[in-house]
């Protein structure tokens, strides 16, 4: 089992990329009045037949030729199920895949949210060819980070490049730090 929910975010959105996904959607959401985190993924990918949706929660079911098991989205659900949450997956052929999972925030059994700035600078370094938008919202402060606006300004400046890449940290870090101040989570 992945012992950070931002390494469950990391699986799935790897999940994405393999599916030839040039679009992924990464929403976290930290709402303490109501005692629920939230974690929504869509990416614009191959997506799923009928079937392979069917069989995405048995650990026992991978598109992957590599091996034999698939552990990331049902130690997702899991995860979500044993806190009180709720998990959800849809997907639309050569549309788009949405996964979503609910946990109860403040559930002893819930795990840490663990180091999401270093998961999406990771994702965001490792797949330049890819865009991604990441929101974080706590409470009523929400920020967002957009490839896309990064790449217009940019133009063929690589994210790579020492001072993209450390603008990039701190801005998800700065930004975490202030939306996620006097959030009690």
């Amino acid at each position: 089992m992945l012992t950070e929910l931002s390494l469950n975010i990391l699986d799935v959105a790897n999940n994405s990329i393999r599916a030839g996904a040039n679009l992924i959607v990464i929403q976290v959401s930290i709402h303490t009045r109501e005692d629920i985190l939230t974690i929504k993924i869509i990416d614009n990918g191959h997506g799923m037949t009928k079937e392979q949706l069917s069989q995405v929660e048995d650990p026992f079911f991978t598109t992957r030729t590599t091996r034999d098991v698939g552990l990331g989205i049902p130690f997702l659900k899991q995860a979500a199920l044993i806190t009180g949450g709720t998990f959800s997956i849809k997907s639309k052929p050569n549309v788009e895949t949405l996964v979503y999972a609910s946990f109860g925030l403040s559930h002893i059994d819930r795990m840490p949210l663990g180091d999401i700035n270093s998961t999406i600078y990771t994702l965001v370094l490792a797949n330049q060819e890819i865009d991604f938008l990441y929101v974080f919202q706590c409470d009523d402060k929400e920020f967002q980070l957009d490839t896309r606006s990064l790449k217009d300004i940019l133009g063929d400046i690589s994210f790579d490049t020492p001072e993209v890449a450390e603008f990039i940290r701190d801005y998800l870090n700065d930004n975490y730090n202030e939306t996620a101040g006097g959030c009690n989570f």
